[in-house]
């Protein structure tokens, strides 16, 4: 056993957990704290039952080159996955070096697997063909429905599915022509980066005017649980994030908005078509979040400025150059020529 580090404070794996998510709850999303707790987890375990560390003070780079080893093979796990374990055991180390749990720079010495160029990366984004292809569908034959409005303000936007199910009647300002995206953890909207995703975000007259006829004609007279009044409504209230998804994954089924199958299927056996909630079984069909890459792509193609971009979607722009922006090396270039004409 190593001798014992007299500048740390004897510290268990559980005390350690406890005190990470404590600090971290204050900066992240509910979501991203569960992730963490759950990675995490199987750290403690295995310090518990494998390794029998019951002191971090005592971790060393070889204990901690021991666990990736056994997670890999506890789990399973392929390589994105396991990145994504040791990418977060780096973030717990380094704040246990910070509260004198561990060795100072011990998170210097996990090593986490290198992917190659866009491993990892889903690619998957709703062209801008196909969303005006839609919205153009919607706009005749479903206008200022839930679902016309859903898709318009997902596309338009480029707003996560959490902030658009948080919008209220209130945030809506047709005057202004903007809608306000607030953090309402203590009511159930919570947003993902917290206050730090507060916003105003600008609206075009067109999707004012859709929006508008929503509320006088299709929107349901409802508030929810908590006595707020959704600017989205089911009969019940607010929609769930569940709701959410399965009207983006129906009507992005291509034979929704085109009459037609890419894939060559007998709609009338289509598993996507015949089973109730069966349209994300449809190989076209995409998630709320794949519209939100679509169009944050979109506008950089158009040329929005990438700052404007960031501050619209509340992303950052490192994580929008890494995550979302699709563009090709072709229209990138012939982005640059335009503004270097004549230069």
């Amino acid at each position: 056993m190593p001798e014992p580090n007299h500048n740390l404070t004897a510290t268990t794996p559980d005390e350690a957990l406890d005190l990470y998510l404590r600090e971290r709850s204050t900066e992240v999303a509910d979501s991203t704290l569960q992730a963490h707790e759950y990675r995490l987890n199987h750290f403690v375990r295995w310090c518990n039952e494998v390794a029998e560390i019951e002191n971090t003070n005592n971790l060393t780079g070889r204990d901690l080159h021991r666990y990736k080893l056994w997670r890999q093979e506890d789990g399973e796990l392929n390589k994105v996955s396991l990145k994504s374990q040791m990418d977060t055991l780096r973030v717990f180390v380094r704040f246990c070096e910070t509260v004198d749990a561990v060795p100072t720079d011990l998170h210097s010495k996990i090593i986490s697997p290198t992917l190659s160029d866009g491993t990892g990366q889903r690619d998957v984004k709703l062209d801008s063909d196909e969303a005006e292809a839609l919205l153009d569908y919607l706009g005749r034959f479903e206008y200022a429905s839930f679902s016309h409005v859903l898709v318009l303000l997902l596309w338009r936007t480029g707003m996560r599915m959490g902030s658009v199910r948080s919008l209220d009647l209130r945030d809506f300002d047709a005057d202004g022509e903007r809608l306000s995206i607030r953090h309402r953890p203590d009511t159930d909207t919570p947003l993902k980066n917290k206050r730090q995703g507060e916003r105003l975000v600008a609206l075009n007259p067109a999707v004012c005017t859709v929006i508008e006829d929503y509320i006088e004609v299709n929107r349901h007279d409802v508030t929810d649980e908590y006595g707020r009044d959704p600017l989205l409504t089911t009969e019940n209230g607010r929609p769930s994030k569940n709701t959410v998804r399965d009207t983006i994954y129906k009507w992005t089924r291509p034979c929704q908005y085109r009459g037609e199958c890419p894939h060559s299927r007998d709609m009338d056996d289509c598993e996507a078509l015949s089973v109730r909630w069966g349209a994300s079984k449809c190989p076209s069909s995409m998630s709320p979040h794949a519209i939100r890459r679509g169009s944050i792509t979109h506008h950089l193609t158009e040329d929005v400025p990438e700052q404007v971009v960031s501050d619209r979607m509340n992303v950052s722009q490192r994580v929008l150059e890494e995550h979302y922006d699709r563009r090709s090396e072709e229209v990138k270039v012939e982005q640059r020529r335009d503004y270097l004409e004549g230069v």
